[in-house]
């Protein structure tokens, strides 16, 4: 093993957290390497003035980190696994999920009011367009803002943009110590997740044996099994940031749990599928859960939203 280890991070707050805490986690697992951090801008990062919906997800925030990677610049590189596109470029793959915090949405609100106490009408900021889908289902009076930015710019905005409250990702206001700041962690039955969202992960090339053994001692199998097939489902799907799909697994005693749903972009209508299986059929249950959410009515309501109905 080399003694010096080149790590790959976004440049944003978060995204820098995140890095650190990898570096950290595996300094202490193996004190004599050492680890420099190279950050770099993503696509994403950079036109902050369009709708990721409008961009597509094929990389948004990790094709320059994977580039770096595949140019051997740098040995691995730390991402949040929700911004992870389903097909990996060929030679990489994910060599680590790590354990994952809070996966749910955080309410943050001018005034600390919880969902239910917003005004009607209340203007909500968010740039996810499956929770525009799933909170508009739940309170069809909202006005849905637009927000884009990194978590810094998207929690000034709150106040900035006059907004009632703001939808962020529970996992990084908690690795912000912004969670005094958090009114409300919207439940499931009313906001599913996105596929990955409260989970670090780390991606390396396939064939560096000594940086995929490396990685082992960071692995968290049940965050791994829960999103593998969370991604099974959106990859069957073939969703991403211009459809409304959420889904959410769970091992809970060597089983597997994964509720998924997929919605058309006013709220209108939200089917909901869930299904269970062995942890040794993560895959597989994505696969099913998302044949139930077609059959169900799923597959219309997803030509509709690619159609640009």
């Amino acid at each position: 093993m080399k003694h010096k280890i080149t790590v790959g991070s976004r440049d944003s707050a978060l995204a820098m957290w995140q890095t650190r805490w990898v570096v950290e986690q595996l300094e202490r697992l193996n004190p004599e390497i050492d680890f420099e951090i190279v950050t770099m801008k993503t696509k994403g990062d950079k036109m902050l003035d369009v709708a990721l919906a409008k961009i597509g997800d094929k990389g948004l925030f990790t094709k320059e980190l994977e580039v770096a990677m595949q140019q051997k610049e740098i040995d691995f590189a730390v991402h949040s696994l929700k911004d992870m596109p389903t097909a990996l470029p060929k030679g990489l793959a994910l060599g680590a999920v790590c354990k994952r915090d809070n996966p749910g949405d955080a309410l943050i609100s001018k005034d600390g009011r919880k969902l239910d106490q917003l005004p009607k009408g209340a203007r909500i900021g968010t740039s996810s367009l499956r929770r525009c889908a799933q909170l508009l289902n739940y309170r069809p009076d909202f006005k849905l803002e637009a927000l884009r930015g990194n978590l810094n710019t998207r929690m000034k905005k709150l106040v900035s943009e006059r907004l009632d409250a703001v939808v962020l990702a529970a996992a990084g206001i908690t690795r912000m110590g912004w969670e005094d700041m958090i009114a409300e962690i919207i439940p499931f039955q009313v906001c599913l997740p996105a596929v990955g969202q409260g989970a670090i992960t780390v991606e390396c090339r396939e064939d560096d044996q000594d940086i995929v053994e490396l990685l082992k001692g960071i692995e968290h199998h049940h965050t791994r099994v829960a999103t593998d097939a969370e991604r099974s489902l959106l990859r069957y799907l073939e969703g991403g940031c211009q459809v409304p799909i959420g889904a959410h697994g769970e091992v809970n005693n060597n089983k597997l749990f994964l509720t998924a749903v997929v919605a058309n972009l006013d709220g209108t209508q939200v089917i909901r599928a869930q299904g269970e299986a062995d942890v040794s059929r993560a895959k597989e249950l994505g696969i099913e859960v998302a044949e139930k959410l077609l059959a169900m009515g799923g597959k219309k309501i997803l030509e509709q939203v690619r159609a640009g109905e």
